[in-house]
């Protein structure tokens, strides 16, 4: 039998609420629903499932929230990838639009969530900022603002006086402050909506791994350690933990390390002088960083790190050294912590649901949106799982296409990652 792994030694894995009671199923179960996957995707579809008197069990491999869900930067953004006008064009009017309310909806859907269950997760709403130190880049910022505010959205273009104010740094040219964005402690949260989803009705059961899925007469069998289930419907929800559990499932997402390291409690007075009102912020750059000060003062602060697991921030030295570079009253602070996990990148930038059997549903690829899209993904996939194909949800169900040369991903994201910082730094 697999060995539990211990949760990566982070700051959320010393600072979160007790885990909810998920012991490891060791007796045979027939559902209607068996979630495969633990995290944010899979507990909320429990959770809406079992709000609607469905049967659901989740069977997670290791513990809820162990892998990205419970190791994120911890931001709740609204939005996907694309710009909106680029949504439409690539999804038509009426898709395209249900995809825009959804994706840009999901922050709120999220924290309305965490008040409806008093989800204890230090959730706080004080805006997403999209920030960048590239003209090119300011440009599309401003051209993304102006398609949302046109939709009537909650957006403000701010100009370098007013990020100086706002990030304590001159080191931007331009951004995007969108109101629904906000943060929250990923861990607690996992194991609040794990608890959430129990108490709903749902069955969670962690070090409970999937073994093997196949067709049994009208139902789906999933073999684990020690029990068997049997399920009319199946959701796989294992995002960049994905495996060979489903044909070709694992070659259509690229798994990437996101990084993050995170400083003592600084002094209210450093603190202030670092994100006052307290919004999140991430680069628009060729290499993603993002930060956010946290309710105890301390600076986290996430990027591209190296392709394999983490366990000091000094592991991710770079991460620091710009911390210094955009606030240099931060020289000879403590760095308590580094962690890492796995999200999944898909090679559109799009979230993918899939349909390629009957009773078999997969949604993974949230791109780095995971918090607040994969918790209202758990709606979506609710209703599809209940309602069958008659019941559409806002984002398209797609075909398994699985990405060219997959196996040789390490060394292209690697290879993108030093050439993306070369290109940052040079301005390009």
């Amino acid at each position: 039998m697999p060995a539990r792994l211990p949760l990566p030694p982070s700051l959320y894995a010393d600072t979160a609420v007790a885990p909810a009671a998920t012991p490891p199923l060791d007796t045979d179960r027939n559902v209607s629903v068996a979630i495969v996957g633990g995290g944010y995707t899979g507990l909320s579809t429990a959770l809406h499932l079992a709000e609607q008197g469905v049967e659901a069990l989740v069977l997670e491999a290791q513990e809820p929230g162990w892998g990205a869900s419970g190791n994120n930067g911890g931001h709740t953004n609204p939005g996907l990838k694309h710009d909106p006008d680029q949504i439409e064009a690539d999804f038509g009017a009426d898709l395209g639009r249900r995809m825009i309310e959804f994706a840009y909806g999901t922050t709120n859907f999220t924290h309305d969530l965490i008040r409806r269950y008093q989800i204890p997760c230090e959730a706080r709403q004080n805006g997403t900022l999209r920030a960048a130190y590239h003209e090119a880049s300011a440009a599309a910022i401003k051209t993304t603002a102006q398609q949302c505010i046109r939709r009537g959205m909650p957006v403000t273009y701010l100009n370098r006086e007013q990020l100086r104010e706002m990030t304590g740094t001159d080191r931007y040219i331009g951004a995007m402050l969108d109101a629904r964005g906000g943060d929250l402690h990923p861990l607690s949260y996992a194991r609040g909506l794990a608890r959430a989803a129990v108490s709903a009705g749902a069955k969670v059961h962690g070090e409970t791994p999937a073994l093997s899925l196949r067709r049994d007469g009208s139902r789906w069998r999933i073999e684990t350690p020690r029990a068997v289930v049997h399920a009319d419907k199946v959701l796989l929800a294992t995002n960049g933990f994905t495996d060979d559990l489903w044909p070709a499932l694992r070659r259509t997402i690229v798994p990437v390390f996101s990084s993050i390291a995170a400083t003592a409690p600084l002094s209210d007075a450093a603190a202030r002088a670092i994100m006052p009102t307290r919004s999140v912020l991430y680069e628009s750059g060729h290499i993603t960083v993002y930060y956010r000060i946290d309710q105890h003062n301390r600076l986290l602060m996430g990027g591209r790190g190296p392709m394999r697991w983490i366990k000091s921030p000094y592991d991710v030295a770079y991460l620091m050294r710009y911390a210094e570079r955009l606030w240099p009253q931060l020289k000879g602070v403590a760095w308590t912590h580094g962690w890492n996990s796995r999200l999944a990148i898909t090679a559109d930038h799009y979230p993918h649901v899939h349909e390629p059997a009957e009773g078999i549903l997969i949604s993974l690829g949230c791109n780095g949106r995971g918090v607040a899209l994969a918790t209202a993904m758990g709606a979506q996939l609710a209703r599809r799982l209940i309602g069958g194909a008659k019941a559409e949800i806002d984002m398209p169900i797609t075909g398994i296409k699985p990405i060219p040369m997959h196996a040789f991903w390490p060394v292209g994201v690697t290879t993108a990652v030093i050439a993306g910082r070369i290109r940052d730094r040079l301005g390009m």
